[in-house]
């Protein structure tokens, strides 16, 4: 099935997993840009994240090898390479060049042009430049690979306990909440952050095929005033404007609700074209950041997140909450 895929979708310009010119606008400021470009801390740029190119190029690359019934030393020595290149090669850890899989392509006596073509645009793909490369000097690496799983996923579940979901944040409460979990920071860096966080909401909810977004939140998120009474009554005006989307779906769950599995915190599910063992589950902690890919860990989360969605309102009750909310803060 990936290599239909692929054959359909060998021309960068058509591949359903690129972010198009017209995705990231609006862009930021051509000077904000340089100054971004040129302000790296120390020189250091955040390193490649792995993409969903790269990991349905190491699958694909797997399941030839495996179809062949070789195995991972017995391809390293074949090329001289160490195993644990071949290894991160297949888990989408490490980006490979084109003509390094044509190297692999012969090993494995692939000749197909087609197929070839195909894999090797991954590979191309896989190194392109991104939207939010300038921005290296602050954002972190673990919100750099985030984003990048984010620009590639078809639809995201995300469950949020304490605070209303990134994607469909205002610009105020965005700076309000990042200068809370980041009171040391510049203002510059503030507003850069915020920038960042508002190129993610075009990319994703305003390409040409919307991501899907299926968002529920606790009420405790809901009341909580963060920024001011104004700033949340807008973000909360804005929930409801949002919620209208046909690509959006957003439930609350009430505090009558009691104990239900978000109590043990947020997560992200993030689902990619093609492929359903491509899916990740995305968790964040202050210092670290966990991405769940065995089958075990998605499906757990999978069914939480059906559970929520049993405990929380419906669609039209959530928006009359968060409606009736607004005008009680207000």
């Amino acid at each position: 099935m990936l290599l239909a895929y692929l054959f359909v979708q060998h021309d960068p310009a058509k591949c359903i997993c690129s972010l198009r010119s017209d995705v990231t606008k609006p862009l930021p400021p051509r000077q904000t840009v340089a100054r971004r470009q040129s302000a790296t801390r120390g020189g250091r740029s955040v390193a490649a994240t792995p993409t969903v190119r790269r990991r349905m190029l190491g699958a694909e690359l797997r399941r030839i090898r495996e179809g062949l019934n070789l195995k991972v030393d017995d391809v390293a020595a074949r090329l001289s390479w160490h195993q644990s290149k071949v290894s991160r090669l297949e888990n989408g850890r490490h980006g490979v060049r084109a003509n390094e899989v044509g190297i692999l392509l012969d090993v494995y006596e692939v000749t197909d042009p087609a197929t070839r073509e195909a894999l090797a645009t991954l590979a191309r793909e896989g190194k392109r430049r991104v939207w939010w490369q300038p921005y290296s000097d602050v954002i972190s690496q673990r919100y750099a690979s985030f984003i990048s799983f984010e620009a590639e996923a078809v639809s995201i579940r995300n469950f949020e306990s304490a605070l209303i979901p990134g994607l469909l944040q205002t610009a105020d409460y965005a700076r309000a909440v990042i200068r809370g979990l980041r009171p040391e920071a510049a203002p510059e860096v503030i507003n850069a952050l915020v920038d960042v966080r508002l190129a993610r909401q075009n990319a994703a909810l305003r390409r040409e095929e919307p991501l899907k977004l299926w968002a529920i939140v606790d009420e405790a998120a809901l009341r909580r005033v963060v920024g001011s009474k104004a700033v949340m009554a807008k973000q909360l005006q804005q929930l409801v404007t949002a919620s209208k989307e046909p690509h959006i779906t957003l439930q609350v769950v009430p505090f009558e609700a009691g104990a239900h599995p978000g109590v043990l915190g947020s997560f992200v599910i993030l689902e990619f074209p093609v492929r359903n063992d491509l899916d990740v589950v995305y968790t964040e902690a202050m210092t670290s950041s966990l991405y769940l890919e065995r089958d075990d860990d998605v499906t757990a989360h999978d069914q939480a997140f059906d559970r929520l969605r049993a405990a929380a309102l419906d669609v039209g009750p959530s928006r009359r909450l968060i409606a009736r909310i607004a005008k009680e803060i207000e």
